[in-house]
Order: C-alpha cells, then structure tokens, then sequence
C-alpha cells in the first residue's frame, strides 16, 4: 500500500489494525478501514504461481534503424538462434514480392519488403528468451514495439522469471539486459540517452 508506505508480509491481522512486516524488516501498522478505501497489491498469486514478471524496455536509437543488405542477411547466421527466422522470413518475403509486385518495379528496393536490423534484433531477444533456463516457458514471453517518445523507441521484454525470490530475480534480470546491451552494436543498434558531458568533450574536438 504505496499510501502507507507498506510493503511486505501480512504478520497479524485484528479488528481495529493490520500490521505488515514490510521488506526492510520495518513494521507497518494500517487501521483495518483503509483496505475499504485505498488501493493495495497482493503479491500472494505471484508467490503462489512460481514466476515473477520481468516487464522493462531497451530505448533504442531510432536513427540507427534501417533495412539489411544481403551480405548482412548471410551475415547473421551465424547466430544460430536466429538462423531459421532468417530463412522463413526471407522465403516469406520472396514469395511476397514475387506476387505483389509488378515485373516492372521488383527490382526497385523502394517497392519492395525487406527485413530490418530491428526485426532481427526482435527475433534475436524472443528466440534468447525462449531458450533462457531461468524464464517460464510456460507463461506469457513477448518482444514488443511501445510507442516512440522522444526518449528513443522502447523495445519491452516481457516474461516471467522461474523464481519469486527477490534477490535471484534481480539477478536474472540484470543478466538478461546485460547481455541485450552488449550484443546490440552486433545488429547496428544503439540506445539513446541523453548526452552527457563526455558527448560535449567529443563534440568539441571535433
């Protein structure tokens, strides 16, 4: 209950007061009349289910967005995550461009579909956490386009982690982006943030 400033275990319930241990190992007492009229969360479903949700995005540069060449196509199989996207997404954009497009204007890249560093990228993190060992397979996994703002594009991660224990799932967590940061310059990516002072210093000597 955000309002006061509890979060944690129900210790004792009363008539008059509720008192929760909250993570911290502080006490919180709430008279009993304020789960009639705020807002809380229950965390037991979680507990109880086994998986806790990891739901956080990548805010991507939208300028480092455009379409691969063919040499990059070839090129990235050899990410064997991804090697059987690449080949059904190719022969499903063959087979489209060959029936939509006039003879005439298939030979014009303008006219016709292709596959993007970001699409890639997209099957890449799906395809990752499909074979994580510490992810749910069994409940809802997504890669997913938010709206652009002016912070970047976010690219959300959403899935369940096979733990609710607090400290192994930060720790999941923070592995899955840390190897999503590391491994995006492989597909010509970037993240947007604000520029610091080092960007100033750069933008100097230049």
């Amino acid at each position: 209950m955000p309002n006061q400033n509890a979060d944690g275990d129900v210790i004792d319930i009363a008539l008059h007061n509720v008192r929760v241990q909250n993570f911290d190992k502080t006490i919180s007492t709430i008279p009993t009349k304020r789960f009639l009229t705020d807002a809380f969360k229950n965390w037991r479903s979680m507990h109880e289910c086994g998986g806790r949700r990891i739901k956080r995005a990548l805010d991507l540069d939208q300028n480092t967005v455009r379409f691969l060449t063919a040499q990059e196509q070839q090129e990235f199989q050899r990410f064997f995550l991804i090697r059987d996207y690449l080949e059904d997404k190719q022969a499903e954009i063959t087979d489209w461009n060959r029936v939509m497009l006039p003879s005439d204007q298939a030979a014009s890249a303008v006219n016709s579909r292709r596959m993007t560093n970001l699409g890639v990228f997209r099957a890449y993190v799906l395809q990752y956490l499909r074979s994580h060992p510490k992810l749910r397979q069994d409940l809802a996994m997504m890669v997913r386009q938010l709206p652009p703002s002016p912070t970047g594009l976010p690219l959300e991660i959403y899935c369940f982690t096979n733990t609710t224990i607090w400290v192994d799932y930060e720790m999941i967590q923070s592995d899955i982006f840390d190897h999503l940061l590391a491994i995006l310059p492989e597909f010509g990516l970037s993240i947007f943030q604000q520029p610091s002072g080092r960007d100033w210093q750069v933008l100097r000597a230049d």
